[in-house]
């Protein structure tokens, strides 16, 4: 590292280690500390999670703890992570279940200090890579997806590929084919953790094949560790891939590794890489570019089946794929634009002075695919962005100083400057739980009344943690959520209640008939071949209609109507409101929420342009107005019980407003979303007692079942 240089002992690698830490899970528990005492957010005194995915994989942990598993639950019980978590459990029996879920993502993906202390101090500097650890767990993406209560894969998504980036960098600079295992061991445990992972895979093993070929040309030894870099890429299973890596080692160091020293054919040399390079690319790496190449988060809108059907895609509706600011990244990415410019600057000047910092080349590179995948990208350019932050800073250091000593001040001094503005996001970044303890004793009530086998029909953003803890099943979920799977559930929500409970029953039909029959095609599709119809739109006039011969099913149904569901109601809406032969958005109903709103004698004022004239009670939408067609008010007595006043005031208009004292709110929305199930149902407690019978009804969810 030229003037950026200093030798450390091991002991003080460990403290740089512990301090830095320490450092990154103490401003973790600012988060607790801010939410620890809203009652709302406890579940038997503890802090519960915030995030949907989270409640997936507990769900796996609990049930590989206990035994409870059932075919066709989705339960994850042979991912990674639910087995992780549920190890964790067991090895740390002393810690309630609900704690440990809590805190481990903090303590898990704050590791990622020790791989970055380590690479500072192959680079000659364990310094630079304390500066650096200090920094990159606590940058906003990466402490995002890693605070507390945030349990998932992304926990360790950017923690293992900086320790096995670590690991090749080791094995580089250690010239000793004994730490090569090293690496595809880290390696197949990556791509093992996220499949996502697989891209920091063969980016690694590229940028190796190039630095093999510039650096160690001539040494044999590297072609044996890319080809070791190349078993866990392969589509094979685990174990196979570690018979490969024994048989592979055993073969090299047994046959080849005496000739290899001997050699001094320089024409064999290259064959042998190009040869290796060939093997990827016919192997797996055409496949692999042609796959990056048609990523499905770089294609949007509409999502077409092998069945021709067309669909809204999710993709559509998730922030994390969506197209962000460069403001946006950056904060992302480093906190602040200087940060970031600093970052981007003295990694590049790193990487010249440091070669073989290279091999990291791929997490800055898949970070800044944010720019046209979405923010999830950004936590990837976080490590390299710190490395670039702690090199300038003690490169500037050293230049203003001889002594050591004063070197690490004045760096720690400039890394304080970047680390700050992360430290006041932290302080501001209070998310809420996924669900309240309210909502939670819902749950706990509906797993006394619903068996195991019974389906829970809500939107996919509940999926998971209405599994979790009403131990139930669930027709889409944060991981099932494709078109045809959403479709008929927004069609259950937004419809009306014969339409709604038709779809409810056929949709809880195929969806068993195809997990007991081994299917994996298209709902809707299926649904029209039982009928022997050729059209969809038969299909959904039969449904809406009622004229259509209903299966029998043996599972009771219930659908969750929760209060949060008013935020996302037009955007659950939109996935059954396509034309399923052409793809074309049919129409949006419409829909306003006022959170915030004032009065004036003429004037009800709802914002955005919105308001309501008193006088003749017409809403008043931009320069448009329509008359209101009912008027209805709905209150929560002390007791919880609601009461409803509607009044019919223009019947030939299309437009309603619903006033909700209790939430401070008032709707306005046309006939169609007013007479769906979820409006009808969950804000009005109207239900058709021939369909549905109230099962949980409380101000913030309403639970029915639908009637056999």
């Amino acid at each position: 590292m030229d003037k950026v240089k200093e030798t450390t002992t091991l002991k003080v690698t460990f403290l740089f280690i512990v301090i830095a830490y320490i450092f990154n899970i103490g401003l973790r528990y600012i988060y607790v500390e801010e939410i620890g005492s809203v009652t709302q957010f406890l579940y038997n005194g503890h802090l519960m999670l915030n995030t949907n995915d989270g409640y997936y994989w507990i769900e796996g942990a609990r049930d590989i703890l206990h035994g409870t598993h059932q075919i066709n639950d989705l339960s994850p019980i042979d991912s990674l992570i639910a087995r992780f978590i549920a190890f964790t459990s067991k090895l740390f029996s002393f810690i309630d279940f609900d704690i440990l879920i809590f805190y481990l993502p903090g303590f898990v993906s704050s590791l990622i200090v020790i791989p970055l202390v380590l690479i500072g101090r192959l680079a000659g500097s364990t310094f630079v890579g304390f500066l650096a650890a200090l920094m990159a767990g606590i940058v906003w993406s990466l402490y995002h997806r890693t605070m507390f209560g945030y349990l998932d894969t992304d926990m360790l998504t950017v923690t293992l590929p900086t320790f096995f980036i670590w690991s090749v960098l080791f094995a580089f600079s250690s010239n000793n084919i004994k730490f090569f295992i090293i690496t595809p061991v880290l390696e197949l445990l990556m791509v093992s953790w996220h499949g996502g992972l697989i891209n920091i895979a063969h980016g690694v093993l590229i940028m190796s094949i190039i630095y093999t070929y510039i650096y160690k040309k001539g040494n044999y030894d590297y072609i044996f560790f890319l080809l070791l870099l190349f078993i866990p890429l392969l589509p094979i299973a685990a174990i196979l891939k570690i018979f490969l890596f024994i048989g592979t080692s055993i073969a090299y160091v047994r046959f080849f590794k005496e000739y290899a020293i001997e050699s001094t054919n320089k024409r064999l040399y290259l064959f042998s890489l190009f040869g290796f390079i060939a093997l990827y690319l016919i192997v797996i790496g055409f496949g692999y570019i042609a796959n990056v190449l048609n990523n499905a988060y770089f294609s949007r809108d509409i999502q077409t089946t092998a069945d021709t059907l067309h669909y809204f895609s999710v993709v559509n509706t998730v922030r994390e794929a969506g197209h962000i600011s460069y403001d946006t990244i950056v904060h992302r990415m480093s906190g602040s634009w200087p940060a970031f410019i600093v970052g981007v600057v003295g990694y590049i000047v790193f990487l010249v002075r440091f070669p073989l910092l290279m091999i990291s080349l791929p997490l800055m590179v898949l970070g800044f695919f944010a720019i046209q995948g979405g923010l999830r990208f950004t936590v990837f350019a976080v490590p390299t962005l710190a490395l670039g932050n702690a090199y300038a800073a003690y490169f500037v250091a050293s230049l203003l100083h001889k002594k050591q000593a004063v070197i690490y001040g004045i760096s720690l001094a400039i890394m304080s400057v970047f680390i700050y503005p992360n430290y006041q996001h932290i302080k501001s970044y209070i998310v809420p739980t996924v669900f309240t303890n309210k909502e939670v004793k819902v749950l706990e009530k509906l797993k006394t009344i619903a068996s195991r086998e019974d389906y829970v029909v809500t939107w996919w953003d509940y999926g998971y943690p209405i599994r979790y803890y009403a131990d139930v099943k669930t027709l889409i979920d944060g991981g099932k959520h494709n078109g045809d799977v959403n479709y008929p559930v927004s069609y259950i929500l937004t419809r009306a209640q014969q339409a709604a409970y038709n779809m409810a029953i056929l949709d809880v039909y195929q969806t068993e008939y195809n997990y007991k029959n081994k299917l994996n095609t298209d709902y809707l599709k299926n649904m029209m071949q039982n009928y022997n119809l050729n059209n969809s739109s038969e299909l959904l006039n039969l449904i809406a209609s009622n004229k259509i011969k209903l299966p029998k099913v043996k599972e009771d149904i219930y659908l969750f109507l929760p209060n949060r569901m008013l935020d996302i109601l037009p955007t659950v809406a939109l996935f059954s409101n396509v034309d399923l032969q052409t793809g074309k958005i049919a129409h949006r109903p419409f829909f306003y929420q006022a959170k915030r709103f004032s009065e004036t004698p003429q004037t009800i004022e709802l914002g955005n342009g919105i308001r309501i004239l008193k006088q003749n009670m017409i809403v008043q939408i931009g320069k448009n107005r329509a008359p209101i067609h009912k008027f209805t008010t709905v209150m929560y007595d002390k007791n919880g019980i609601l009461h409803r006043q509607e009044k019919v005031i223009h019947p030939t208009s299309n437009v309603n407003v619903i006033y909700m004292p209790n939430f401070n709110r008032i709707l306005v929305l046309n006939d169609e979303l007013y007479n769906s199930t979820y409006i009808q149902l969950y804000v009005l407690e109207n239900y058709d007692r021939d369909l549905f019978e109230p099962v949980i009804l409380t101000p913030l969810v309403k639970v029915f079942k639908v009637k056999k």
